[in-house]
């Protein structure tokens, strides 16, 4: 199990994510070192439940679902305080089958436990 951390261009702060996949931790390890430079924006489904290690959020992204991209559909791009903000819609209309892609997510950090 890993922690790590990814900010959005558009603000909101900082946004703090487990990984329990060897694969998934090596590859966030890559994409911070620079080794990898294509996939590089998170996506998952969100659970509106809140964790210990982000807090100031009431939901998170569930490691088993959480894959890096290079491009998405729009229909699940969202701000993660917008996301907070609006967390009673989510999952419907707003962000369908409760998938998150925040198209400008870029990992900052390795979270030390």
């Amino acid at each position: 199990m890993a922690l790590f951390a990814f900010k959005q261009a558009s603000g909101g702060g900082e946004f703090i994510f487990e990984l329990t996949d060897e694969g998934k931790i090596n590859k966030a390890r890559k994409i911070l070192s620079g080794e990898e430079t294509s996939e590089v924006h998170v996506m998952g489904r969100f659970r509106k439940e809140s964790k210990p290690y982000n807090p100031g959020y009431s939901y998170h992204l569930d490691p088993d679902t959480v894959v890096f991209f290079s491009f998405a559909i729009e229909v699940c791009d969202a701000n993660m305080q917008y996301l907070e903000d609006h967390l009673d819609e989510a999952g419907g209309a707003f962000l369908p089958g409760a998938y998150w892609c925040p198209w400008d997510s870029r990992l900052s950090r390795e979270v030390s436990a």
